[in-house]
C-alpha cells in the first residue's frame, strides 16, 4: 500500500558544537526535498529512539567525523578526528532499530561505516597506509575528491542508477575493513577499496561510502545518478 502523504524521512546530525548547537549541511535536506520526502533531523542523545523511529518512514544516517576506535577494537590513528561518542552511541543504536523494524535506509560515507560496525564489522584507521595514493579519497587536508566507481550488476544501487561506473565525490580517509556475512559488496574503486553495502535480508538497506548529496541534482547526467539514491529511498518509505 502506498501512503498518499508525503513520507517522513529521519536525517542523523552532527553532535552539539561548542556554540550548543546541533548541525547538518542543508544538502541533506534539499534532496529529500526534491525527491518528495519531508526531512526530520535526528540529533544525536535521543534517548526514545524506538518511539521516534515509529512515526518515521525512512532514515538517512549521514556523513561526518570519525567513530571512536573502541566501537570497532580498532587502534588509535593521530588522523583520527571530530570524535563524538555520543553520536557513535545514538547512531547504533538508531541502526540497530532499523534492522529490527526494516526501516528504509540510506547510510552515507560515516553511516556507511556505522551500519558496517552495528553488524561486527572493523574499519581501516586510514586509507593512505593500507591502499596507497594512486586514487585519492579526499584531498588535502580535508577537502573533496572525485574519482570512479564499479558497481555490481544485479544489487540494489545497480537497478538504482542503472550503470556499472559512474564518477562520485569522495570526502573520507577511513574505509570498512571487515565485512559481516550478511553484508553484500555492491561497489569499489579501483584501488579495491569497497564503496557500496547492501543488506539482502532488509526490506531496503542501501549504503555508499561517497556522498551523493554533494553533487545530487537533476541538471546534468552524473549527478541525475546521484539523486536516483534519494528518490529510490523516498519511494520505499511511501510504501
Amino acid at each position: 500500500m502506498v501512503k498518499l502523504q508525503p513520507p517522513l524521512i529521519g536525517l542523523t546530525t552532527y553532535g552539539a558544537k561548542e556554540s550548543h548547537e546541533y548541525s547538518l549541511p542543508s544538502k541533506y535536506v534539499e534532496c529529500v526535498r526534491r525527491a518528495g520526502g519531508i526531512p526530520v533531523l535526528l540529533p544525536p542523545g535521543e534517548k526514545e529512539l524506538k518511539e521516534l523511529c515509529k512515526s518515521l518512514d525512512g532514515v538517512i544516517l549521514s556523513g561526518g567525523g570519525d567513530i571512536h576506535v573502541d566501537c570497532y577494537g580498532g587502534k588509535s590513528h593521530s588522523l583520527i578526528y571530530k570524535v563524538d561518542e555520543q553520536r557513535d552511541e545514538t547512531e547504533l543504536a538508531l541502526t540497530k532499530i532499523i534492522l529490527e523494524e526494516n526501516i528504509p535506509t540510506l547510510a552515507i560515507c560515516r553511516g556507511f561505516q556505522i551500519l558496517n560496525i552495528a553488524l561486527g564489522g572493523t574499519l581501516y584507521a586510514h586509507l593512505p597506509e593500507n591502499f596507497g595514493e594512486d586514487i585519492l579519497h579526499r584531498l588535502p587536508p580535508i577537502e573533496t575528491a572525485r574519482h570512479n566507481v564499479k558497481i555490481s550488476q544485479g544489487s540494489k544501487l545497480h537497478s538504482i542508477v542503472e550503470c556499472s561506473h559512474m564518477e562520485i565525490v569522495s570526502w573520507h580517509h577511513q574505509a570498512v575493513n571487515k565485512i559481516p556475512h550478511e553484508l553484500t559488496i555492491t561497489a569499489k574503486s579501483k584501488d579495491g577499496v569497497i564503496e557500496g553495502l547492501e543488506l539482502d535480508s532488509h526490506r531496503w538497506l542501501v549504503a555508499v561510502q561517497w556522498h551523493p548529496e554533494l553533487s545530487a541534482a537533476r541538471d546534468t547526467e552524473n549527478d541525475k545518478l546521484q539523486q536516483k539514491l534519494f528518490d529510490a529511498l523516498v519511494v520505499e518509505s511511501k510504501k
